[in-house]
């Protein structure tokens, strides 16, 4: 008997190996390989249009330097504790599924490899494709640096060439791969961006692609946290020559996307298309209509902090910025609004709806100021000093200059103007983190005296690598001091 069982037993694996081998031996008919899917040049230009469609990490960003700095405060709805007050660990629900920058962006350089890898080889079926072959490349390459750097930003301590930046993912690979050094992360993104930017457009028709000012707006960017002041300078003069500063009647379109003033480079969003940026502030499409609006729940406000800091009357920004909505008011809610990314008016299709700015020349204008105060050219010509005044005339009506008396002097003007400038724009957490400053809010935007102030040098300024990045690297991912 009991060897008829272990026969039977013996048959019944038999029977079912035959058949898993017949079922591995079946085509698959759904699956589109890569060597089928960008075997022509046109293939690989749409590939590269979904890593731009790709890009939701922009609007994390945003949020991000919003929620762990002095730009906001709590609203009508709070279920944002641990971040807000920078109580996260590795195992945060919030930073795990709202504030890794893993999936978003390593899934961007994915796919530009994925064309990095093919588009050499692949099909020219059309006139003018071997010259979009090297554009398809050059915005690969751009979009890959572009992505390494978010990626340090949020899981790396201040530059220095020995500390930990992340992998360097230069072709597709599902393998773990360990975090590298940050001089050799740091100059594979500028040889990317130098093989780039030669092949990138240098017209400005469309800005929903990467342009070659976008590359010189990032080699900005990356010279800034690097502290290579004077490279930092020359690629901030090359953008702010190439772009001016937007006439001061008409900043307020960029924000209505009515004008492409001082933008090199935007991610476009539409309600069809990614999604509405000025929601992450006021949730949802407001009910109603357009005479009587029903304004939707608001999630986070403009920080006191912020609000004082502007002229109301005269700084172009405050009104461009935010708003002080009656509505509110007459309902006994808190009237103070986010609205630089309000887009067309309440209850209208595109409510909430704005293009994602990425460079603009009055970021560049305080990158030059920042470099220049560095190299002691804080006043007179040429100078941090004669930067903030232009980037404040160009803001300010009826603008009287300064004069700095001091490196320190300059600095700190320069970052009040950034907190101003740039707000809402995924900036101001990055910079107190380079800087080594604090966090310092105002009593009245923070929902606890113990979220008040992150002390400067603060293990939270690097953001914890999830843990289920790390387990699924194999430990190869080292984690962040203070996570473990």
């Amino acid at each position: 008997m009991k060897y008829l069982v272990k026969i039977s037993l013996v048959l019944v694996l038999l029977a079912t190996f035959v058949s898993c081998k017949k079922l591995l031996d079946i085509k698959e008919t759904d699956l589109i390989s890569q060597d089928v899917a960008l075997v022509t040049v046109e293939n690989n230009e749409q590939a590269i249009i979904g890593a731009y469609g790709a890009m939701g990490g922009f609007e994390m960003g945003l949020l991000l330097n919003g929620v762990f700095s002095d730009e906001l405060k709590v609203a009508e709805f709070y279920n944002a504790g641990t971040v807000h007050e920078w109580q996260y660990g590795s195992t945060d629900v919030s930073i795990r599924d709202n504030y890794t920058a893993m999936t978003p962006f390593y899934r961007v350089i994915d796919r530009v490899n994925r064309v990095l890898q093919a588009v050499d080889d692949a099909d020219s079926t059309r006139t003018g494709d071997n010259n979009l072959r090297l554009r398809l490349k050059a915005e690969a390459l751009f979009l890959r640096a572009y992505s390494h750097f978010e990626l340090f930003k949020y899981y790396s301590a201040n530059y220095d060439p020995n500390g930990l930046a992340m992998p360097y993912m230069e072709v597709p690979s599902i393998n773990p791969v360990a975090r590298i050094k940050m001089g050799p992360y740091f100059q594979k993104m500028k040889d990317d961006l130098a093989s780039a930017k030669p092949n990138l457009p240098t017209s400005l028709s469309n800005i929903s692609r990467a342009t070659r000012m976008a590359a010189t707006g990032l080699q900005a960017r990356i010279a800034l946290y690097m502290r290579d002041w004077a490279a930092a300078e020359t690629s901030a003069t090359e953008y702010i020559n190439a772009i001016p500063l937007s006439p001061i009647a008409d900043f307020y379109k960029i924000w209505k996307d009515s004008s492409n003033n001082e933008v090199a480079w935007r991610l476009d969003r539409t309600s069809a298309v990614g999604g509405r940026i000025g929601g992450l502030w006021r949730a949802g499409l407001s009910g109603g209509t357009a005479a009587n609006p029903q304004i939707g729940t608001v999630t986070w406000r403009p920080s006191d902090k912020l609000w004082t800091s502007y002229d109301p009357v005269n700084d172009v920004r405050f009104g461009a910025y935010l708003k002080d909505e009656p509505r509110l008011a007459s309902a006994g809610r808190g009237s103070r609004l986010v609205a630089k990314y309000a887009g067309t008016p309440y209850a209208t299709p595109e409510e909430n709806v704005n293009h994602g700015k990425v460079f603009r020349t009055g970021e560049m204008y305080l990158i030059r100021a920042e470099a220049r105060a560095e190299q002691n050219k804080f006043t007179g010509a040429n100078s941090a000093e004669s930067d903030i005044n232009t980037l404040r005339a160009a803001r300010i009506m009826g603008y009287t200059p300064v004069t700095f008396a001091s490196k320190n002097e300059a600095i700190d003007a320069i970052l009040l103007e950034r907190f101003k400038e740039l707000a809402f724009e995924g900036h101001r957490f990055w910079d107190l983190k380079r800087r080594g400053l604090p966090v310092v809010r105002l009593a009245s935007d923070a929902p606890t005296s113990a979220a008040v102030t992150l002390p400067a040098g603060n293990f939270r300024f690097l953001l914890p690598i999830p843990n289920v990045e790390i387990q699924a690297s194999g430990g190869l991912l080292e984690q962040n001091p203070g996570y473990n």
